[in-house]
C-alpha cells in the first residue's frame, strides 16, 4: 500500500511497499503528482510489469555518461573523440538531470540550446552518445527507464552535405603556414609564423594525396608500409574492414622523408594535435592573405576561410577520381563500401569535367 505524507512546507514523500517488491520511495511537489505516482507503481505491480526505478533515482546523466566513457568508449574505434564530445556534454546542465527525470522534453530543450553554440552536426552526435548511454544504462546496469526518452524528440536535421575543396591558391598558402619560418636563435622573440608541430605539414600532404582518414593516418605504423611497391596497409578502418592503399610517387616522398618514431607509429601525435595545428595554420595563411590584400589594396575574398581538415579528403578523393575512371577501384582506394557515401566525397569541379568533354 501507499503512504503519502506532507514534507516539509512544499513537498510530499510517497513510499510504496508491497511484499514480494523492494520499497518504492519518491518525493514531489503537490500530493495530486504523489498520488498519481502511486498508482502507477501499484498497478504495475498488480499486472506483473513492475521495473524498480530506485538506480533511475540515484543516477544522474553526467554519471552514466561518465560510466560509459570510461567502460564502454575505450573499445569504439573513435573512442578520442568521443571522450572529447562526453567531456563537453557534462558542462551542459542536461547532465545533471536524473535518470529518472530524463525527458523528451528536457533532451528538447538541451538541443535549442546548443544549436546556438555548435552545429547540427555536433548536436546530432551528441544526441547519438546519450541514446547509448541511456540504452546501455536500461540493458546492462539495471537503471530502468520505460523507453529511450531520445526516441520521444526530433533529432536537428543533418546539415547539407560539404562540397568544399581547395581553390586557387589555398593549398600553396597552407603549406607555406606549415612551414618552420622561426629564427633559429634560443633567444629570439620573433613571431612564429610556422607550425611548432613538425608533423602536421606530412599528415596534411599525405591526407591530400591518399584520401586517408585522420584516424586512419594515426593509426599508419612503420611495418604496415611497403615503401618499395608504394602501398600503406590498413589492418582496422572505420568500416571495420582491412585495405591497403596505394600511394602516389608524392605520398611515398612525403613518408620516405620522415623520421622513424621509436614507437613505430608514423605519426606519434594525437588527433587533438592534428585538428588543433591544422586550424592554426589555417589562421595563419588567412591572416597572411588579409595583408597582403590590405597592402595591395584589394579586396580579400573568403579564401582559406571555412576550410576543414576533413575537406582535404574530398579533395583528395576528387583528384583520385579524376584519375580512376573505375567506381570500383575508387572505392577500393578511399574505403567506401557505400558508392552513394562515395559520391558525397566525390565533387568534380564543372570546369575540369567540362575538359573531359573535348
Amino acid at each position: 500500500m501507499a503512504t503519502i505524507r506532507k514534507k516539509g512546507d512544499f513537498q510530499w514523500h510517497c513510499q510504496v511497499r508491497r511484499k514480494g517488491y523492494p520499497n518504492q520511495t519518491r518525493t514531489f511537489n503537490t500530493k495530486g503528482e504523489a498520488e498519481k505516482w502511486a498508482r502507477d507503481i501499484e498497478g504495475e505491480m498488480d499486472r506483473g510489469l513492475f521495473q524498480d526505478r530506485r538506480e533511475a533515482d540515484k543516477n544522474t546523466l553526467a554519471q552514466v555518461l561518465c560510466r560509459f566513457r570510461d567502460e564502454v568508449v575505450p573499445s569504439h574505434k573513435g573512442r578520442d573523440a568521443e571522450t572529447i564530445r562526453i567531456n563537453a556534454l557534462l558542462k551542459d546542465r542536461i547532465t545533471s538531470y536524473k535518470m529518472s527525470a530524463l525527458s523528451g522534453s528536457a533532451l528538447s530543450d538541451f538541443i535549442l540550446r546548443r544549436q546556438k553554440l555548435v552545429s547540427s552536426a555536433t548536436v546530432r552526435r551528441e544526441i547519438d552518445i546519450i541514446s547509448s548511454a541511456v540504452t546501455k544504462a536500461r540493458k546492462a546496469w539495471g537503471i530502468h527507464l520505460p523507453e529511450n526518452p531520445v526516441a520521444l524528440i526530433e533529432r536537428p536535421r543533418p546539415a547539407k552535405a560539404r562540397e568544399r575543396r581547395l581553390n586557387g591558391d589555398e593549398e600553396t598558402r597552407l603549406m607555406q603556414a606549415l612551414e618552420d619560418h622561426a629564427d633559429d636563435h634560443e633567444d629570439s622573440k620573433q613571431y612564429r609564423k610556422g607550425s611548432r608541430n613538425p608533423w602536421i605539414k606530412p599528415f596534411v600532404q599525405l591526407a591530400i594525396h591518399t584520401a586517408m582518414r585522420r584516424g586512419e593516418l594515426l593509426s599508419l605504423r612503420w611495418e604496415d608500409i611497403n615503401l618499395e611497391e608504394r602501398t600503406a596497409h590498413l589492418p582496422d578502418t572505420k568500416n571495420g574492414d582491412a585495405r591497403t592503399v596505394p600511394l602516389s610517387s608524392l605520398a611515398a616522398a612525403t613518408l620516405r622523408q620522415l623520421p622513424q618514431d621509436p614507437s613505430g607509429q608514423v605519426f606519434p601525435i594525437t588527433a587533438d594535435a592534428v585538428k588543433k595545428g591544422f586550424e592554426r595554420a589555417r589562421n595563419r595563411a588567412r591572416a597572411d592573405y588579409v595583408s597582403e590584400c590590405e597592402r595591395n589594396g584589394t579586396v580579400p575574398d573568403d579564401r582559406l576561410l571555412d576550410l576543414r581538415l576533413h575537406d582535404l579528403r574530398h579533395e583528395a578523393t576528387s583528384r583520385i577520381a579524376g584519375k580512376l575512371d573505375n567506381i570500383l577501384e575508387l572505392s577500393a582506394v578511399t574505403g567506401h563500401k557505400d558508392i552513394r557515401m562515395l559520391k558525397r566525397y566525390y565533387h568534380p569541379r564543372a570546369s575540369d569535367l567540362a575538359l573531359k568533354l573535348d
